[in-house]
């Protein structure tokens, strides 16, 4: 466990680094200074945030899921009023203050995936049933899904659902009954994509980019030729031509182009390396959480930083249409920043409340080697005495046995 918290905390704090970095190295341009300093504004503020969640009981928080949920809910409603939510590019999704904005949608999607989370520990034997296991709680996913599309924020929506799919899965959720959900939602995502002409229009420009290289496929195409140009080695910190106009949103959405262009091919695997590391991290984490609550939490936002993550990278490379989400930790943004560093903090106290961690931190003496400290009630005189585990698996596990994700038949 601790290995696994050293190797979550070091790619955070290294993908961290590189972000301000290739901010710093845009300060020639225009923003970039203004750009960097509220970068380290929102960095400061999300690390004193995880710092603080850390230190919480992340069970506490379970009573807490229908706040969390409504305050989310009340944000993402508010954005879409006129004069409340700010425009930008034909969208409505930030709140705007004084140059501060916020996105609500970041708070959502962890709203719902404190939901699901809840809601699988709470009805975890009613996973089978399709009133239950599929209805109740995709009809909750899907309010906040309608929101996310009117906004419209088509990527935050997508990213949603995939996180919601996998929990949902790992909740118990029956295969037959999660496929009729799953078609169901591919085809209103293609309606929308079809009366849709902005985006049909990036969907053409992704298969046919050579030929929209001046209009939609910009973006794609001078992406493809920062990677191009940068080589194994990059041509050094600073030297990107891509960023001086010819790439937009190279500070945000397509950062990972111009890490590719200043630092070379080693930077971009060594990035998509940390990702794969904190992910598997991440999930080592939850598998160890003491509960089923703290097993789905973590497993969400695990995969929630993940996916936003390979999307990104998969618009940048060509492999994905344009979806505008930003990079991880690295792209510039303050309200993804703070959110993401909010749930490492999170993670960290499903680490720290582990009975893994526990025993290695010396918590709890073992004493007699006879007892076993987890279940005997005179190690602990407010635990209930439970009979030991055959084997050293963790509890969230042993709850789970019922599940049929879990369960041979």
């Amino acid at each position: 466990m601790r290995a696994a918290v050293m190797i979550m905390v070091s790619c955070v704090g290294l993908l961290l680094s590189l972000g301000a970095v290739m901010l710093y190295s845009s300060t020639m341009t225009d923003t970039g200074e203004r750009d960097l300093l509220m970068q380290l504004v929102w960095c400061g503020a999300g690390l004193v945030v995880a710092g603080l969640v850390s230190q919480l009981d992340y069970r506490e928080l379970k009573r807490f899921w229908w706040v969390i949920l409504g305050v989310a809910l009340v944000m993402l409603v508010l954005v879409l009023i006129p004069h409340v939510g700010v425009v930008r590019g034909h969208a409505r999704r930030w709140f705007g203050f004084k140059g501060f904005t916020f996105q609500p949608s970041e708070v959502g999607k962890v709203a719902v995936i404190f939901f699901i989370a809840w809601y699988g520990e709470r009805y975890q034997r009613c996973m089978q049933s399709w009133l239950r296991g599929v209805l109740f709680p995709c009809a909750v996913v899907t309010v906040f899904e309608v929101l996310l599309f009117l906004e419209p924020d088509a990527g935050n929506a997508i990213v949603l659902a995939g996180v919601c799919a996998i929990l949902l899965l790992l909740a118990g959720m029956r295969l037959r009954y999660f496929l009729p959900p799953l078609l169901l939602g591919l085809l209103a995502v293609g309606l929308f994509l079809y009366f849709s002409p902005m985006r049909m229009g990036r969907i053409y420009s992704w298969l046919h980019v050579e030929e929209t290289k001046q209009d939609k496929g910009l973006q794609a195409y001078q992406a493809m030729v920062a990677l191009g140009s940068g080589g194994p080695g990059g041509k050094g910190l600073g030297d990107s031509r891509e960023k001086l106009g010819y790439l937009p949103e190279h500070q945000t959405d397509f950062i990972f182009a111009i890490i590719g262009e200043e630092l070379g091919v080693v930077a971009t695997l060594s990035v998509t390396a940390a990702f794969l590391a904190l992910v598997l991290s991440g999930l080592y984490i939850s598998w160890k959480a003491p509960d089923t609550f703290g097993f789905l939490l973590g497993s969400g936002l695990t995969c929630l930083v993940g996916l936003q993550a390979f999307v990104n990278i998969g618009v940048v490379t060509s492999a994905l249409p344009n979806k505008g989400l930003p990079l991880p930790f690295i792209s510039h943004g303050g309200s993804n920043l703070l959110v993401l560093l909010g749930c490492m903090g999170l993670l960290l106290s499903i680490a720290r409340n582990s009975s893994t961690t526990k025993l290695i931190e010396g918590e709890e003496d073992p004493g007699d080697e006879s007892v076993d400290p987890l279940h005997d009630s005179r190690a602990n005189p407010f635990r209930a005495p439970a009979p030991a585990m055959p084997t050293a698996a963790p509890a969230a596990f042993a709850r789970r046995a019922g599940s049929p994700l879990w369960t041979s038949r």
